[in-house]
Parts: structure tokens; sequence; C-alpha cells
């Protein structure tokens, strides 16, 4: 029987607290994996994380962290912008690694981390695993068959909204409690894209394939928030809207906005020659997928805005037993548990680092059209390759 897996959590922020520190601490994983080791820069926030959840080893320095013996690999919830130097850490300290949103914010910067991860041996998963989720499967499956006739273009995408302002583990006057969300706002890895569309690009990439081309206009709506009474500048785009090239003459249309939506939660809408997928319905009725009866079931948790999606498909990714579906971030403990899967039984993911790539691809593209006025043309793929060098352009 292989031994658990030794993790370290590296930011110990809203994420880490009301979501991977619950999860990755219940007894039912005791035999699979441990945490041994927080890192946060913050003064006494890993320690009173450490407190709470009976933690060994606490740290304020990355690098003391790796080079704790008792740590195997390292799961990245830290601000977007610090994922690829610290990652690259990780990998030359021997670490395996699982990336929170996105895995970098250029697609050169995740062929180094691919690169390396292949010559150390190393394991490497990069959130968000879309398409474990039974109903993407479902999609694409049904878009094969032909079940819309042909698809003629799709559409996805998120909006900021004041989702990260409200969040309880920002409200407070103690450590755990006051966690700034100011780094969402700004660039670099700040803004809509980065961390609420690349759920959408996942899974429509994950259904349709590779983009071939990017166009896109962007900038930045709202150019001041506030926290805990002071003012947050704010300089990353948050408004983007795409238009996405598959070739053969399939586009969607793709956006990262400060607020509206005109999809279904992070659910894609698919449009064909004799009807239409649109979030979780087929030609308006409601859309039958392996699981469903039981996630239509589950409620909706009182004072949750859910936005389209159905509460009920958490508990149909493959770790979600009955201790963790109460939990929050489900989806992001399901890919951690990819990792140690794959460290404890050589058995690879579906959730690879290649199709991590080719979405930060796009978001970078689309930065890029913006900028030159000009369509990009993506040199990446979903699938494992050589190496890129930065996004061309037609």
């Amino acid at each position: 029987m292989a031994k658990p897996v030794r993790i370290g959590i590296v930011g110990v922020g809203s994420l880490s607290l009301r979501g991977l520190l619950p999860h990755l601490t219940q007894s039912d994983l005791a035999e699979r994996v441990t945490i041994t080791a927080l890192c946060d820069p913050v003064p006494n926030r890993a320690t009173a994380a450490a407190d709470r959840f009976n933690i060994r080893h606490v740290f304020t320095d990355y690098t003391e962290l790796l080079a704790c013996d008792e740590v195997d690999a390292v799961t990245l919830a830290t601000p977007i912008s610090l994922h690829f130097e610290q990652g690259r850490q990780a990998l030359i300290a021997g670490k395996h690694v699982h990336f929170n949103k996105t895995m970098t914010t250029s697609a050169d910067d995740a062929t180094e981390l691919i690169t390396l991860a292949n010559q150390k041996q190393l394991k490497i998963v990069a959130s968000p695993g879309e398409m474990l989720r039974p109903h993407n499967q479902r999609i694409k499956e049904m878009l094969r068959e032909g079940a819309i006739g042909v698809l003629c273009w799709a559409a996805c995408g998120a909006a900021f909204g004041t989702y990260h302002e409200s969040e309880k583990e920002r409200q407070g006057p103690d450590v755990l409690s006051n966690v700034d969300p100011s780094w969402y706002f700004r660039i670099p890895g700040g803004g809509p894209l980065y961390d609420m569309t690349v759920y959408a690009l996942h899974a429509l990439t994950g259904i349709l394939g590779s983009v071939r081309k990017v166009v896109a206009l962007s900038g930045t709506r709202i150019t001041e928030r506030s926290f805990q009474g002071r003012a947050v500048t704010c300089d990353a785009h948050d408004n983007t809207v795409m238009l996405l090239d598959f070739g053969e003459s399939l586009f969607a249309f793709a956006y990262g906005t400060a607020g509206g939506r005109i999809t279904y939660g992070f659910n894609g809408s698919y449009f064909g020659t004799t009807g239409s997928i649109v979030g979780f319905t087929y030609n308006g009725l409601p859309l039958d997928y392996p699981g469903a009866e039981i996630a239509r079931k589950v409620p909706r948790p009182e004072g949750v805005e859910w936005q389209g999606q159905i509460p009920g498909n958490q508990w149909l990714l493959p770790h979600i037993t009955e201790a963790h579906r109460e939990i929050p971030e489900q989806h992001v403990f399901e890919d951690i548990m990819q990792l140690v899967d794959w460290i404890r039984e050589d058995r690879a993911t579906i959730v690879t680092a290649a199709h991590a790539r080719h979405v930060i691809e796009i978001i970078e593209a689309a930065y890029r059209a913006n900028q030159e006025g000009r369509a990009q043309i993506l040199r990446t793929t979903l699938e494992n390759g050589p190496a890129v060098s930065s996004c061309g352009s037609s």
C-alpha cells in the first residue's frame, strides 16, 4: 500500500481556509493524503490556521517549506502572478505541484514548467478540471453524435461582480478573516479571465477542441473597488470579449466582464442547425447526464447565488464522498486528489497541464489581440507538444 502523500499548502487565504484545509483534513483521507505544512507571508496567519486544523509545520518563507523533507507535493493557493516562479522552485526542489487556476500567465512559462516537470520526473496538475464533470462529458458526446445537427457556434464566460469583496473570510478583524482580495483586481494575474472565465474556457475547449485564432476587445471598466473601508486601485482588465475560431467556420463568443452574464454559470451554450444545448437544458428540456437526478435533488445553499449552476453537480466529482459534500471548493479539492492518485498509483489524470497551457494562451492572445488590434494565431493545442513561443498574429 502506497504511503499518504504529504502536502504543503502555500497561501492560507480564503480558498484554503474555507475549502482546502477542511477537505484535506477529513478522516476519510488519512491513508491517502496528509497536510504536513502551511506557508503564508502574513505574520501569524499560517500559525493560526495550523492551530485550527492541527498542522505540524508552519512557514512564512516559501524556500523553507520547500526544504522540508516532510513535504512531497505543494498546492499553490497564492496569487496567480506568483504561480510560475513558485511552481518552478517547487519542481527544482523535487516536489510535485498542484496549481490553482491558472498555472501561469503565459504559454511560454507554462511550457517551461511542463518541460521541467518532465525532466525531473515530477507530476503537475493545473486546475480547473472541468472535463471531470459528467455533464461536460455528456455534452461532448452529444455534439459528436449530432444531437443538435451541425454545430454552428457557442458561447461561454463569467463575470466578476462583487464576489471577492463579499467572501466571509474578508469581513472580520482577525488574521483568518481579513484576507485582502486586492490582487484579483491588479496586473499581472488579476481580472475575471484568469479567475473565473478560465473555468468556462476549460469546459468549452474540452468539449470542442483546440482554438486556432483569437480576436478581442478588452479594458478596465471598474477602476476602483474597496476593501474594509479603503480604496483599491484596479488596473487589471475586467471587461473582455473574445471571438474564438476553432477552424472550419466554427466560432465561439467568450467573455470575462465586470458584471452581467448571458450564459449559465460556467457552462457553455451550443447552437446547431437542429437544436441547442444551453446550460443544463437540451432543446429547452432538462439535460440528461450521469448523476443528473441526484444532482437536481441537492438543495441550493440559502443566501448563495448559483447563477444557473446545479449545486449537486459538485457531488458528482469522483472524490466527493459524503464527508466532502457540504464543504465549499469541492472542485479544487478534486483536482488536488487527481494529483494524489497520480502520485500514489501512477494513474495519469485527464486534468493535463497541456490543456491548462492552451487556455492560458487563449487569455494571453485576447489581451494581445486587443493591444495590437488584430487576430492572434495560437500555437498550442490541448495535446502535449514541443515548446511554444509567444502568440503569433495575422
